[in-house]
């Protein structure tokens, strides 16, 4: 994210609400959002405003039930004004009051939102922002953090896919997350954009400086964005998921702890701790 001041560390138990103008962003990046909010803490109110009766949003109607996101129905009461935005800010106002929240997120290129933002920070709350280029300046520098929706495309372009290669070392691989040996399975796991992205998201927010990640903590990360149970997936735990997509390097350390990394990183280190 474009930091606008330095947000605090990011701790599974702080509370985040996830404040979705839908007539503003693109149902597409909606994973990508609440991966990258995971960094921060836990969207446990995640909300979509908008008139749900209109064709423009109909793409958006899966995503509410994947990811587990209210749609508040908002009608266009007169031609030409947006009673969207008033219902978020009224929302907003009263999650500041009656919840014990941590941080907000507002998701809108919007500038009308400025204020609200501007009087959540006032009253001691990160206020983080998800937004396309044409987002005016004075919404970006006003949140704790902002970042444009178009700096997650290259995530979702490139998408999930199944590695040829095995990854260069494979010594200490935990013997839990061997890899299935039905290769069909693991292919459609791979190829279920939702699940990679969930998987990778966690990582990346967890994900030490060397690039590897502890797997006891990847895999609340990826709880914390939707609530994912290996199991559904014919995996026992998070090990075996993260081995069974083909997509993530596993080591156990000596200590008997699991790593993961993303096959992707070139520039992790070949060990955990290396």
């Amino acid at each position: 994210m474009t930091e606008t001041s330095e947000p605090r560390s990011a701790t599974p138990d702080r509370k985040i609400a996830l404040l979705i103008d839908a007539d503003n962003v693109s149902h597409a990046k909606i994973g990508e959002m609440l991966a990258e909010l995971a960094k921060y803490g836990t969207a446990n109110i995640r909300r979509a405003y908008g008139n749900w009766a209109s064709d423009s949003l109909k793409g958006w109607k899966d995503k509410l039930h994947d990811f587990a996101i209210r749609p508040i129905q908002q009608f266009n009461y007169s031609t030409g004004k947006n009673a969207t935005d008033i219902a978020l800010v009224i929302d907003a106002m009263e999650l500041l009051y009656t919840q014990k929240l941590d941080a907000f997120c507002l998701a809108s290129s919007d500038a009308d939102f400025t204020p609200l933002v501007m009087q959540l920070r006032a009253n001691g709350h990160e206020v983080y922002g998800f937004g396309e280029r044409k987002t005016p300046s004075p919404f970006v520098n006003a949140c704790t953090a902002f970042l444009y929706l178009d700096s997650l495309a290259a995530a979702a372009i490139d998408g999930p896919r199944v590695p040829v290669d095995p990854p260069a070392k494979k010594s200490k691989v935990d013997a839990k997350a061997k890899p299935t040996t039905d290769k069909i399975a693991a292919k459609s796991l791979a190829m279920d954009a939702k699940l990679v992205t969930i998987l990778r998201g966690a990582v990346e927010a967890t994900a030490r400086d060397d690039g590897w990640a502890a797997m006891s903590a990847a895999g609340s990360a990826a709880k914390r964005q939707a609530p994912i149970d290996p199991r559904n997936y014919g995996a026992k735990n998070f090990p075996a998921l993260f081995a069974a997509t083909g997509l993530f390097d596993i080591v156990k350390s000596d200590n008997g702890h699991s790593f993961v990394a993303d096959r992707r990183n070139k520039e992790r280190a070949k060990t955990p701790g290396a």
